[in-house]
């Protein structure tokens, strides 16, 4: 008797989807990222490994779905109460909160400060690289906590301030932080005038009579996370541009003196408010000497930075996983799309360049981590972070873009993570500094900072010695950053792109990484295009998928 045959579809099914994809979720982005696991032991940070394990395998399932829903609903703003009186506040989506608890518990905001050892800054750097890659948003409230509480710490009356921003802790309840174990701080920089001249900013700080702090009186054009407990901004007083740390409430609870005006209507970054502010006589705190306010905050900036670079890694190594995963699974013309000789290529192209971007971001955290014990390092991450945050950001866009690609219009699809990092890739290279900023920062600190120059110097040298295209190209750098005079602000831009390649491709040597040749030749040797998937046509490519993402 022969087998029954299948049913019949019914006439309005017209046809059967597969093989599809599997999801995503959940992964293990520990176990995924080998690039992550050699940096965070290269940087001495073994001793916070099993935290970095639990917090990827988190990152990597809950923090993923609770994502699309933070981003989904966003932020609103409530100006008054139901009775008319002025509160100032911003709804979030429950998703936001639960986000920034798992982060704060595990030290996405302060694990350097408040579990410091040695590679403290590495792990830190670890863990903002995992949140960031799964939900962009609230990564901006936390950096700007993280980066806080140094300066913070300078200024005795401050001082549990600075401790309650490190702690383990996150508390979304608007009252005082005498009232909390743990805050978050934002910061207001910018106004319409001056953008990123701050010197140029309007914002008066008037000392009070009684000697307990200023009156802030101006505006903000970017107020960033407003339901923070404090803000770091910049205001004029009596001496010039100074550092100030602004409450939310003030000691008794009461609201501060301040109006926000309305909330951005962002490119992306959708789960964070940003937002414009008044202040009407705000109370505010000094941090650092009147008239140093830039001074005081440049360490904080330098931290802001690397997130930055870290942000912009992050991005790239999840729209690579996202790439990769799609193209192992989804058949095309016979076989996967990742067995065909130029998918693969483009896939390995991306593989490169996220290995790289995490490479040097993981590399730039050790200098931190080095620099209060060592003046070279010090000096070095004052480059190398301006260099890199320009030359890792500037790339972002273009490898998500290039991801979606692999994807076709599901990569183009909200029910997809690509959509939300291609909005938010553009934002790093915005954020503490735009393009422009960044390269004449680099020519400023090696023209005013001899250390800085000493030690890029003897950083070339050594890459110099470690392979014929870097010493070529060092040579080619060390021309152009010794002609000085006319011109040299025009170029900045082409010597800072030079100056982040070999930064790179001298990391991938020292780290032993095995695409180091492939990133050399691709990059500084002229065996490759403009667009990516356009790597020379004896590499192999299996390796290097083999070693981005386990199968």
């Amino acid at each position: 008797m022969s087998e029954p045959s299948a049913p019949d579809l019914p006439p309005f099914e017209t046809h059967r989807v597969g093989p599809d994809p599997p999801a995503f979720e959940p992964r293990d982005l520990w176990a995924d990222d080998i690039a992550l696991r050699e940096g965070v032991a290269r940087g001495g940070a073994d001793g916070y490994r099993d935290g970095l394990q639990g917090y990827a395998r988190l990152a990597g399932d809950e923090l993923y779905r609770l994502g699309f829903d933070a981003n989904r609903d966003r932020p609103r703003l409530r100006t008054h109460d139901r009775h008319g009186q002025r509160i100032d506040t911003v709804e979030f989506h429950p998703a936001y909160h639960r986000l920034m608890e798992l982060a704060k518990a595990h030290g996405v905001a302060g694990l350097s400060w408040h579990r410091p050892g040695a590679g403290a800054h590495v792990a830190r750097a670890a863990l903002s690289y995992l949140h960031h890659q799964v939900e962009a948003g609230t990564s901006c409230p936390l950096t700007m906590t993280h980066a806080a509480v140094p300066v913070l710490r300078r200024e005795p009356s401050l001082r549990d301030w600075a401790d309650k921003a490190a702690a383990p802790h996150y508390d979304p309840r608007d009252v005082a932080t005498s009232e909390k174990a743990g805050i978050t701080l934002g910061m207001g920089m910018t106004e319409k005038q001056g953008g990123s001249d701050v010197r140029a900013n309007a914002t008066t700080a008037t000392p009070l009579a009684s000697g307990d702090g200023y009156a802030l009186v101006g505006h903000k054009w970017f107020f960033s996370a407003p339901m923070s407990d404090g803000f770091l901004v910049l205001a004029q007083a009596p001496a010039g541009l100074t550092c100030l740390l602004m409450p939310r409430r003030l000691r008794d609870g009461a609201k501060n003196a301040f109006r926000l005006v309305r909330l951005k209507d962002k490119l992306g970054d959708w789960a964070n408010a940003s937002s414009e502010v008044e202040f009407c006589g705000a109370l505010a705190w000094r941090v650092g000497e009147e008239g140093r306010g830039v001074a005081t905050i440049i360490e904080m900036v330098m931290l802001t930075r690397l997130d930055c670079m870290l942000g912009a890694a992050a991005q790239v190594r999840m729209a690579l996983a996202q790439a990769l995963h799609h193209a192992r699974h989804r058949v095309a013309f016979g076989r996967p799309l990742a067995a065909h000789p130029l998918m693969a290529n483009v896939l390995a192209d991306l593989a490169i360049e996220s290995e790289a971007a995490t490479v040097l971001a993981l590399h730039v955290a050790a200098l931190v981590d080095a620099a209060p014990s060592d003046p070279e390092a010090a000096a070095l991450a004052r480059i190398a972070t301006a260099a890199g945050k320009y030359w890792l950001c500037r790339r972002a866009p273009a490898v998500v873009n290039e991801a979606q690609e692999c994807l076709g219009g599901a990569g183009y699809v909200e029910e997809s993570i690509l959509p939300r990092l291609y909005r938010q890739a553009p934002l790093n290279s915005i954020w503490e500094g735009s393009g422009n900023i960044q390269c004449l920062d680099v020519l400023r600190a090696l023209a005013r900072e001899p250390a800085c120059a000493q030690a890029l110097q003897a950083t070339l040298s050594r890459a110099a010695a470690r392979h014929p295209l870097l010493e070529h190209e060092a040579a080619r750098l060390g021309a152009g950053l010794a002609g000085g005079g006319e011109g040299m602000e025009a170029q900045a831009r082409a010597l800072v792109e030079r100056l982040a390649l070999v930064l790179q491709g001298a990391v991938l040597l020292e780290a032993g990484s095995p695409l180091a040749e492939a990133f050399l030749r691709s990059r500084l040797g002229g065996e490759h295009g403009q667009a990516l998937g356009t790597l020379p046509v004896d590499i192999d490519f299996g390796p290097i998928l083999a070693r981005a993402l386990p199968r």
